[in-house]
């Protein structure tokens, strides 16, 4: 399986008792982002500090952890499918993450209501992933 994954639960991830970083570390499966999520992280860090109980030391050592488990792509390399994106989505804030998969060709991770109303691609939430990890499907 290969999952694109937004902001929202790439932030769930940051904290390393959540259910979200369990599944990322237990299903078998490759992620992709949009490199911008790592500014994203950047803006809303003290926020994750403060839902995950991190110091500032085992915050950046975990950063590093989890982005070294995705692969990055420049807007550049999703470009041509965002103005698809952006036509097929109420939210433009997430036509990043709707042209990156449409770019691969895969699905994307996402608690994002707005992101399940499109078509063009499979949206999982995490209890979705979580029903396929208990059924041994990933």
């Amino acid at each position: 399986m290969r999952l694109i994954i937004d902001n929202n639960i790439l932030f769930s991830i940051m904290n390393p008792l959540s259910v979200s970083a369990y599944l990322f570390s237990s299903i078998r499966a490759k992620f992709f982002a949009p490199e911008f999520l790592k500014i994203e992280l950047d803006k809303y860090k003290s926020e994750c500090l403060v839902k995950s109980k991190l110091s500032e030391q085992q915050f950046e050592i975990r950063r590093t952890e989890v982005e070294s488990s995705i692969t990055f792509f420049e807007l550049d390399e999703y470009e041509a499918y965002l103005d698809k994106a952006i036509e097929s989505l109420e939210d433009p804030k997430d036509s990043p993450y709707l042209a990156l998969a449409l770019e691969l060709n895969i699905s994307i991770w996402s608690n994002d209501p707005h992101l399940k109303q499109q078509s063009s691609v499979k949206v999982f939430t995490t209890q979705e992933l979580i029903e396929k990890l208990l059924k041994d499907e990933i």
